[in-house]
């Protein structure tokens, strides 16, 4: 055996020296201790100091020592693989026999060490680890026992799948009987790791655990009534995770169960309180919560409704008591939160409902953010689980619950009213039905609470009312909407900063709800919200970005008018100035202006060449230094690529803004060259906003896009892979325009109308077979020659996508409109396969709005029928159905379907036409027969 390492003494003074100035609050000392650290990480024996300080030092004092071996985790995580084996085992060993040392916080370093080591893959070569450890638990000595289960439990949260695979020869077959045994030592602490240590297996179903689950939940029972907090949590914790995995096993406990989570959700200790209220949050989403919760819903609201009031901490978090006007005091950086960018996605518009988009739906109105405190707290989850329990209930919620509103809702003391306008916000969703009956006078009151002299009652008002916003868009502008968008633009310009958040986010909501309702009102808005400009900081900058984004989205082209761009325009054009290419405000910013510029349309030209150049730009320089970091990882970093795919978003708007305006920037810029490299990018959003961006670029010049077809066509096919929904619907849309854009191009040539090939003579569509004439020729005779090399690419993933269960809405109708484009323009390669899509087309298309994407889809599908008639019959119904969802249809597309209802008619003889009638219900058959005379 080697003799012992022994560190030299002045080698041993000058770390400890560095480890007392490590403990400076003074910046500058801090960045010269983290240099003279990198520096010592070139020998290899500091890692033996840093332990040596750790485990040997007693005379030091604990802070010291404990930040000696963070230190050292810290070089375990970055360098471990280059330790020498000598000190590698030098490590290991001092960690197992100082496991046990006197101190909780040294133990407690030597655990998060052990676990350090153990995740760099090092179970596997540490085999001695976790037999010693489990080993130790039965030590008599108290220090040892706790030593070893805290670093257990760490293991245990860290490895937990490695513990459970084959690599390990399956340890936890003993480890979880083991853990099991100690629920009932006497020690609190142990009791409260025993049960932290098998919760980590609950949710993944490990074997082990669900051999002695029975004896786990009787353990957990007989726990139920702990003195020690830290137990009672823990208890919780794993009954809200038994829930998910193990429903069979707690039913027949279940009303006792419900019974002690009611009390624990009011346990004094508000971290027990906090685990016991996520129960009803899981509850709520398994499908026997109705029958199992009906019968103690009378106890259960008003306890969440309890759960809902500010505590006394939070209000002094929150200056809640002090009137703040702190309107003028800069942000603290570090409390902006990073934005995540939403990719562009496609989307049909529907008939009553104005927002195609249901797929990534993120919920912009949740529970509204208290950012200044933790992030989740006993109020947001008892107004979580209020709400998803009123989706549950509807309702039958209200029986419980109005008594208690009618109480709090006109308190005299403003905590308690402030928690009822968080009640009434938190039920909107799921109550709305019976709320109608009494909105009319609650409105009202919540318009005035608007005004209250509390900031926090102001801006949990401007949430809740944006809950119910719905309702008063539906109601004569008159009655509420005028006086609630009075008073929330008043709130926008609040001298509180909560509230100006809230009341920026709320309108926004409005605005969505009301869309050209706004129109009168629209210089009054702009007002506001440029005046805003002037008076926010940094984080509600941000939100009023989105606020007059969405205003435009909302209003569309009525924003354009000289006045109004004359209002908008140079705020947001200075701060575009004002940043640079690295900052992240860009995203939000432009997002807005990507709004604006699709809603100002040709108002936007004036600003457009400064801006589009940017995008290119910042496209650019994102894919250089990709390029860069893929060639030579070590030297440059990773890019960030939200940069690119905003910019490649906003390049998207002011195509389709501009339209053939954008020809001129396009034709001076490489954006087509830079859109090849972004269509094959690693990352799935990079790749949904380029293709957005083909698309659009395909409708406004499509002469710059046509020569890059043949490179483009391929990577779309290989796109259209459904497990990527958004990728695979853009570029699914993308490969519909750009079949239009070739058949117009070709049409222009031969100066044909409209009017699909089968109403001309039929003979053009066979010269496919013969040999192909020169393409000069072929374009003249056939609008489908130059798109039909490309239909093999795609046509099959369509059909397979359209046939798929379970797609999404958004991408069904997007593949059935590309499949009906196809068609129009290559009627020969795509009717041949009508019997396998016609049924799924047609019952993807009915339900959206007449507009020119439907109208080119059907022109298809009628070109295609006319090509293979048989392909139709078996669904013919289907068809007659999606032809009625027309309201009005273009006189020659009506004569279209007229002549193939009427065709299929004559086809099949009255009599069997009738009999075949008599299956359409009623409201069909009297559209069919006014419309088509069928």
């Amino acid at each position: 055996m080697e003799c012992e390492w022994k560190p030299d003494d002045q080698g041993l003074q000058q770390i400890l020296q560095l480890l007392k100035e490590s403990q400076s609050p003074d910046t500058s000392t801090q960045r010269s201790v983290q240099q003279r650290l990198e520096q010592l990480n070139h020998y290899p024996d500091f890692n033996n100091y840093l332990i040596f300080v750790l485990t040997k030092l007693k005379s030091e004092d604990e802070a010291t020592r404990s930040l000696s071996g963070l230190i050292l985790k810290n070089n375990v995580k970055a360098h471990y693989q280059n330790f020498p084996n000598g000190v590698s085992d030098f490590i290991k060993s001092e960690c197992l026999q100082n496991i046990g040392d006197s101190s909780p916080l040294i133990r407690a370093t030597v655990g998060i060490l052990i676990t350090t080591i153990a995740s760099k893959g090092e179970l596997q070569n540490w085999p001695e680890l976790l037999p010693k450890l489990c080993l130790l638990l039965d030590s008599e000595d108290y220090n040892t026992c706790e030593g070893a289960f805290g670093a257990l439990q760490k293991i245990c949260e860290d490895s937990a799948e490695v513990l459970d695979s084959d690599m390990l020869d399956r340890p936890l077959n003993v480890m979880i009987p083991k853990f099991l045994q100690f629920f009932k030592h006497s020690s609190p602490k142990i009791r409260s790791h025993a049960i932290a240590c098998v919760n980590q297996f609950i949710i993944s179903r490990t074997q082990a655990l669900m051999l002695h689950i029975d004896g786990f939940i009787e353990n957990l029972f007989a726990l139920a009534t702990d003195e020690e907090p830290e137990v009672r949590k823990n208890v919780c914790r794993a009954l809200v995770m038994l829930l998910e995995v193990r429903m069979d096993r707690l039913l027949p406990h279940m009303h006792n169960i419900i019974e002690y989570m009611l009390q624990r959700t009011q346990d004094q200790d508000e971290n027990v309180a906090l685990e016991a209220c996520e129960f009803w949050l899981t509850l709520a989403e398994q499908p026997v919560c109705k029958d199992v919760l009906c019968n103690h819903l009378s106890k259960l609201t008003p306890v969440l409704v309890n759960g809902m009031k500010y505590s006394e901490i939070d209000i002094i978090l929150l200056k809640g008591d002090v009137e703040e006007d702190d309107e003028a005091i800069p942000d603290n950086e570090q409390d902006i939160r990073p934005r995540f960018h939403r990719s562009r996605t496609v989307a049909q518009q529907y008939e009553g409902d104005r927002d195609g988009i249901e797929e990534d739906d993120d919920e912009d109105d949740d529970l509204e953010d208290d950012d200044t405190i933790s992030d989740w707290n006993l109020r947001k989850c008892s107004a979580a689980a209020l709400d998803v329990l009123a989706n549950v209930f509807r309702d039958d919620l209200l029986l419980p619950i109005l008594p208690l509103l009618k109480e709090l809702l006109f308190h005299p003391e403003w905590v308690i009213k402030e928690s009822g306008i968080l009640v009434l916000g938190a039920i909107a969703e799921g109550c709305m039905q019976g709320m109608i009956a009494y909105l009319p006078e609650l409105i009202p009151h919540l318009v005035q609470c608007l005004s209250d002299k509390k900031a926090l009652v102001r801006s949990i008002t401007c949430w809740t009312l944006s809950r119910y916003a719905h309702w008063v868009v539906s109601q004569p502008p008159d009655t509420y909407l005028k006086p609630l968008m009075t008073e929330l633009l008043k709130r926008i310009l609040d001298s509180n900063k909560r509230v100006q958040e809230a009341a920026c986010s709320a309108f926004a909501t409005l605005e969505e709800e009301a869309c050209t309702e706004l129109v009168p009102y629209l210089a009054y808005i702009l007002d506001t919200l440029v005046f805003a400009f002037s008076k926010y900081q940094h984080k509600n900058l941000l939100i009023l970005y989105d606020a007059i984004g969405t205003l435009a989205d909302s209003v569309g082209h009525h924003l354009n008018k000289p006045e109004y761009i004359q209002m908008l325009m140079p705020p947001l054009i200075a701060k575009w100035n004002q940043l640079k290419d690295e900052d992240k405000d860009l995203f939000p910013l432009l997002e807005c202006l990507s709004s604006v510029a699709t809603a100002l349309q040709s108002g936007f030209l004036p600003y457009c060449e400064p801006v589009y150049q940017r995008c290119v730009n910042l496209v650019q320089k994102t894919l250089a230094q990709t390029m860069l970091h893929q060639s030579q990882p070590d030297q440059y970093e990773a890019p960030d690529k939200d940069f690119m795919i905003v910019a490649l978003d906003l390049l998207s708007g002011l195509a389709e803004g501009l339209g053939d305006n954008i020809e001129q920037l396009v034709a001076r810029s490489n954006i087509l060259t830079l859109m090849y490299q972004c269509m094959q990018d690693k990352m799935p959003e990079v790749r949904q906003s380029s293709f957005a961006l083909l698309g659009d670029l395909t409708k406004a010049c499509f002469l710059h896009v046509k020569p890059c077809i043949a490179d483009f066509m391929p990577i779309l096919g290989t796109n259209l892979n459904p497990e990527l929904i958004s990728v695979c619907n853009n570029a699914t849309w993308a490969i519909g325009e750009i079949s239009i854009q070739m058949g117009e191009c070709l049409q222009n040539v031969t100066k044909q109308s409209h009017t699909p090939a089968y109403m001309h003579s039929n003979e053009h569509t066979h010269l496919h077979s013969h040999t192909q004439p020169p393409s000069r020729t072929i374009s003249r005779l056939s609008p489908g020659a130059e798109m039909q090399p490309y239909v093999a690419m795609v046509l099959h993933q369509l059909v397979e996508i359209i046939n798929r269960p379970n797609t999404p809405k958004t991408l069904l109708e997007n593949t059935a409109i590309t499949i009906g484009r196809l068609g129009y323009v290559c009627p020969q390669e795509v009717a041949p396969m009508l019997q396998q899509f016609i049924r799924p087309w047609c019952t993807s298309l009915r339900n959206i709005r007449d507009n020119e994407e439907k109208d080119s889809a059907f022109r298809g599908i009628c070109t295609m029928i006319s090509v293979n008639p048989g392909g139709v019959v078996q669904d013919f119904i289907f068809f007659c159905d999606a032809v009625a969802s027309w309201v009005n249809p273009k006189d020659d597309l009506r004569d279209m379907f007229g002549k193939i209802l009427h065709g299929f008619k004559n086809q099949v003889g009255e009599e069997n036409w009738g009999r075949f009638s008599d299956q359409f219900p009623l409201p069909l058959k009297e559209r069919l027969a006014a419309f088509y005379g069928v």
